[in-house]
């Protein structure tokens, strides 16, 4: 963890004043300011984080009633659960109380949460089953006092979440992706894998890193040698063109190909990013492995290699990079000013067994790799940044123009907020 000293002198008047000025500085990247303060990253989660559509996890990890797992995000937790009734719930990990954690473990199955401060017991719904003693209080009653719900979405299996009670609508927005993310069938595919990567470094140069393709070839070459993204788009407009034309008589999903682009300014909801696109591998490149070719079965309504990949982004801080046997799911969390979780999740046909249709080394390789690289250089870009003579540059327009699109929407978010 790296450790920045705190600004006394910081206030929220001062940090909308940074954000309004930095927008007058549009096509550069932002101050140093927006990665060291304090007043800042609260101001960023409260007004940002907690009121996007955040990934939390699949229905495959509550295949069976009592089933839980834990989303750790900032310094909160919360609950995703399937209750007696085989609903899904999603819920703040605090007691109500006195505030305690009622759940510790990751995940696991439970027919009850039970506070281990003072024994209040929750059902797996988070309804309050258990106060004891507090029947001498005049006026209880167990119903006001469940654990607080957040609000959620499944979508194609995968379970989203937003602390805001007013968010605004995901359903619609994720409906204009469902045929091209529906050819993977993910409501019925497997999790072969996720990792959690902790980056010692601000949120949004994790985000930022993710969001351009700049560096791709200086700093992922094995990635650059299987993926045209790397290159600027005239020089393989012609690899694209070929892919777009034979992708849907190739792996037999119609639409697999249409493109949709609603996020982050664009989005019709605060926090409601969805977007897709296709683009061509290179030249007998199958899918995204260690020399290119499949690692596992086909995935879902997929008929066949057409030499490209799906791109999605789901919210604005979780993303998709979709091949024809194997989907690699991205989500970005700030955990502290300084610390942010990388979660990367592998997903493989549901019918997919282990060491018999898939090697798991191999599966994760190119994306554990390119993983590794990336916590290289952002932590050598956050020790930049952090650097009193560090002055911003400019973006490359192309390759960083969705960084572009990201920073306009984050700095136009800081400005509103009340100083």
């Amino acid at each position: 963890m790296k450790f920045i000293a705190t600004d006394v002198s910081d206030t929220r008047r001062k940090m909308v004043d940074m954000a309004t000025t930095q927008l007058d500085r549009q096509g550069f990247a932002i101050d140093r300011y927006f990665y060291r303060s304090h007043v800042t990253y609260e101001a960023e989660l409260e007004n940002i984080v907690f009121k996007s559509w955040l990934y939390a996890g699949h229905i495959g990890q509550l295949a069976n009633n009592g089933d839980y797992f834990l989303l750790e995000l900032g310094e909160d937790s919360i609950i995703i659960s399937r209750d007696e009734d085989g609903q899904i719930c999603a819920m703040h990990n605090v007691c109500r109380h006195r505030g305690a954690r009622v759940v510790e473990e990751l995940s696991g199955n439970r027919r009850a949460f039970v506070c281990p401060y003072h024994g209040w017991a929750y059902g797996s719904d988070g309804a309050l089953k258990r106060a004891r003693g507090m029947d001498q209080l005049a006026g209880f009653s167990r119903a006001d006092y469940g654990l607080k719900k957040v609000r959620f979405e499944v979508f194609q299996g995968m379970i989203f979440i937003n602390c805001d009670p007013q968010a605004a609508d995901f359903a619609a927005p994720l409906a204009n992706i469902t045929r091209q993310l529906g050819a993977y069938d993910l409501a019925n595919a497997k999790v072969a894998e996720a990792k959690t990567y902790r980056i010692n470094a601000n949120w949004k140069l994790c985000l930022e890193n993710y969001l351009e393709c700049y560096h791709c070839s200086s700093s992922h070459r094995e990635y650059a040698k299987l993926h045209t993204l790397q290159a600027a788009y005239e020089k393989v407009k012609p690899l694209n063109e070929a892919m777009l034309a034979r992708a849907e008589g190739v792996t037999g999903v119609a639409g697999i190909a249409d493109k949709y682009r609603a996020y982050y300014n664009h989005a019709s909801g605060f926090g409601t990013c969805s977007y897709h696109s296709r683009y061509a591998l290179y030249d007998g490149v199958k899918t995204g492995s260690e020399n290119g070719q499949p690692v596992a079965p086909l995935m879902g309504h997929m008929r066949g290699y057409d030499g490209g990949a799906g791109d999605f982004q789901m919210g604005p801080l979780t993303f998709m990079l979709n091949y024809p046997d194997h989907c690699v799911l991205y989500r970005f969390v700030p955990r502290s000013l300084t610390e942010t979780d990388m979660t990367l999740v592998w997903y493989v046909n549901g019918d997919a067994e282990e060491g018999v249709d898939y090697d798991k080394e191999k599966l994760v390789w190119l994306w554990h790799q390119t993983s590794l690289e990336d916590e290289y250089i952002i932590l050598r870009n956050s020790e930049g940044v952090n650097s009193r003579f560090y002055q911003p540059g400019p973006y490359h327009p192309e390759h960083e123009s969705t960084c572009m699109e990201f920073v306009s929407w984050y700095l136009k978010t800081m400005a509103r907020i009340a100083a």
